[in-house]
């Protein structure tokens, strides 16, 4: 039985300025691009206007990389320190204990296995980085990652880790179902992600006695 997503949108104001974020960093507007560089543009504009950017998991040498292989020659004068900082907005570090340290590596390792074999490996990981530390988070994961809506997510997996979408047979929730598939790979109880519990379907996703 496939799970109904309630609707939920971003604040107008942050979807323009991610917009125009995404556009500076591909330099190209309107997707004019790759569609590796446009995704990543995305993810990285949606956390990049918020002031949010230490939630993508990625180290400096990580996104300086990517950037080299998909943005805008000037792509670093929009990623530099001195670039958007929303000084009313939560900037805690994504990871804040060895618990969470474990479930991103895990996470992390257990994308990279089953990345397609198409994709390149670096784009990949840098993927399998942002989808582990979006687990940590108390929402949807498609919010969590600053995209449209679940066909977002399910395009995103299709192209980099298709088996992860094969097995996603009942229609689960994305994170549900990530953390369903981790657990099953190393011999865990599978269980909610670190942060399903702060999720507003928490309830519905993870109902008592279940």
């Amino acid at each position: 039985m496939t799970e109904t997503l309630p609707g939920h949108a971003a604040a107008p104001d942050f979807e323009r300025r991610a917009a125009a974020c995404r556009d500076r960093l591909t330099g190209v507007p309107g997707g004019a691009c790759s569609d590796a560089a446009w995704l990543f543009a995305r993810l990285v504009a949606a956390r990049e206007v918020r002031g949010e950017r230490v939630l993508l998991g990625l180290s400096a040498q990580a996104l300086a990389e990517l950037a080299q292989r998909h943005f805008a020659a000037d792509a670093a004068a929009v990623l530099s320190p001195s670039s958007h900082f929303d000084p009313y907005l939560p900037h805690q570090p994504p990871v804040v204990d060895a618990t969470h340290a474990a479930f991103v590596a895990s996470m992390r390792d257990f994308l990279m296995g089953l990345a397609a074999p198409d994709v390149d490996a670096a784009d990949a990981r840098c993927l399998a980085t942002i989808l582990a530390h979006a687990c940590l988070r108390p929402d949807h994961l498609w919010r969590d990652l600053g995209l449209a809506g679940r066909d977002d997510v399910t395009q995103m997996l299709t192209r980099f880790f298709p088996e992860v979408v094969a097995r996603n047979r009942e229609g689960l929730r994305w994170k549900k179902l990530l953390a369903r598939e981790l657990a099953r790979a190393t011999g865990g109880v599978p269980g909610p992600a670190p942060g399903c519990p702060g999720c507003e379907d928490f309830g519905f996703c993870f109902p008592q006695g279940h």
